[in-house]
């Protein structure tokens, strides 16, 4: 599974439901990922892909979409 699928995978789970997420899709105006989910992901993210995510990096704007998770994720060189 690549990266992007991982990312979708886990949105997917922690929104309860299965959903077509498009990779520049808005996390959270379409209401997968809500401030509360957020944390949820970050955690998520951390587990799945064994990397700790600063507390100074947690900016919303980082994760609003399974692209720019994606980005985020391959600028700390984990993908």
């Amino acid at each position: 599974m690549d990266t992007q699928a991982k990312i979708t995978a886990i949105v997917a789970r922690l929104a309860e439901r299965q959903a077509d997420i498009l990779p520049d899709q808005s996390l959270f105006e379409s209401g997968l990922v809500d401030s509360f989910t957020l944390v949820d992901l970050i955690s998520a993210l951390e587990s799945e892909f064994a990397i700790k995510i600063p507390t100074a990096h947690l900016s919303p704007r980082k994760f609003d979409s399974i692209s720019r998770i994606q980005d985020y994720l391959e600028s700390r060189a984990v993908a």
